[in-house]
């Protein structure tokens, strides 16, 4: 039988929190696909990390494979990069199904059994002081165990004083997640130039970021690993003689490098972000322990937009004045030809989407693997895609005199 993606069945709680009743068929089979037509040279999926927050990453591209969109470039950082090496590697009909198989095996604890579907199913939509002393109790098990397929504490627990070698250097061992990406994953696929994949890490010895892309080098578990080895939780991971530490270290998305790559390319990127750089002031400790992670860790996109929107302004105009200077002119000078290289003409357009969170989650969201609360992140990305895709005119090159445009469903479109 061919494998199929299934959805869930969504019952909407008093706060807004939507999760799973029930597998039902998929609503849009995957075989009546098609395939949506963009005039893009480079359609990309740019994934930030976020740990338990990225399964709203995995909902946002059901959305995208559901609407027929073809993506020739995947980037991501840590649990981005898992959520990467899953799509890559594996055959756009089964994607989905892979995602949702990668999902199911983490959001289990390591060791003991998982609660009764239905028990747990009662406390995340039953009052909110139930669904925190879920969401609470998940996390600590996340802490003491580990998750399944992903960490488990390292035994003898580590001393922190005491020296050891780099790649045990570290709470958890994240040996599970190896042979769970080697199961769901097809390598091969992965290095075959289907799609470009680029994951980000950074050198724990000279400080400097890396990027891992098929395009370079033949891409493996490890890369991936890497690109999620978060420090203290994790050790750094060998590749090569060298040790690489969560990109997120540096910096927590790989839009940059998808926006600056050369040689320049008409590209529509869907940014897809798991923390918010808006956010409420804090009135606890709880709460600025969250609103820390909130701003460490988005890595301030919006900022990264406004800058690169301004550079493309500066190349597009550029690439106007000298379309108005004679050719005989521009070959002969030198100062012309300098313009000819900086300037560029191609379009950009981000889409933004990202993660709102839930009154329920605290400072350890993204340790919180809980299965319901995992659904209700999944239902909130294949919301979000599916609210953004209704903009038809959202997709179209953009015609502004920077060649340049962002658009966010939960803000007005700059």
């Amino acid at each position: 039988m061919k494998p199929h993606a299934k959805t869930e069945r969504q019952a909407t709680d008093p706060s807004g929190v939507r999760v799973e009743t029930g597998a039902v068929p998929h609503a849009h089979p995957h075989h009546e696909r098609r395939e949506r037509h963009l005039p893009y040279e480079t359609v990309a999926l740019v994934l930030q990390g976020g740990g338990a927050l990225g399964a709203y990453q995995a909902g946002v591209f059901e959305g995208l494979h559901d609407a027929g969109i073809r993506l020739n470039w995947i980037a991501g950082i840590s649990i981005g990069a898992l959520n990467t090496a899953i799509i890559a590697g594996n055959a756009p009909e089964h994607r989905v199904q892979r995602l949702h198989e990668f999902w199911d095996t983490i959001c289990r604890p390591a060791a003991t059994p998982p609660l009764p579907h239905i028990f747990e199913h009662a406390l995340f939509n039953g009052t909110e002081v139930t669904r925190q002393m879920l969401t609470a109790f998940q996390a600590a098990s996340a802490i003491w165990q580990g998750q399944n397929g992903f960490f488990q504490p390292r035994k003898p627990t580590p001393v922190p004083w005491v020296s050891s070698s780099p790649d045990t250097a570290s709470w958890y061992d994240t040996a599970p997640l190896k042979a769970t990406l080697e199961r769901l994953c097809d390598f091969d696929r992965i290095n075959s130039g289907e799609t470009r994949v680029s994951v980000g890490a950074v050198n724990v010895a000279s400080g400097n970021f890396a990027y891992f892309d098929n395009s370079r080098i033949k891409l493996r578990a490890e890369h991936f690993i890497a690109s999620g080895a978060l420090p203290p939780a994790f050790a750094p991971t060998e590749i090569d003689g060298e040790f690489y530490w969560d990109g997120g270290v540096v910096s927590n998305t790989p839009l940059r490098e998808v926006l600056n790559a050369t040689p320049r390319h008409d590209t529509l990127a869907f940014q897809v972000d798991l923390w918010s750089a808006r956010g409420p002031v804090p009135e606890s400790l709880n709460d600025v322990s969250e609103r820390m992670k909130d701003i460490q860790y988005s890595s301030r996109t919006r900022l990264v937009t406004d800058i690169l929107q301004r550079e493309q302004r500066y190349r597009n105009v550029l690439r106007e004045v000298l379309d108005k200077v004679p050719e005989s002119v521009r070959k002969e000078d030198a100062w012309c030809q300098l313009a000819e290289d900086l300037s560029c003409g191609k379009r950009y357009n981000v889409l933004h989407l990202i993660y709102q969170q839930q009154k329920f989650e605290h400072d350890y969201k993204d340790y919180q693997f809980g299965a319901s609360t995992m659904r209700s992140h999944w239902s909130a990305g294949l919301a979000d895609i599916r609210k953004t895709l209704e903009h038809d005119s959202w997709l179209e090159l953009p015609d502004n005199d920077a060649g340049f445009i962002t658009h966010d469903v939960h803000r007005i479109s700059k």
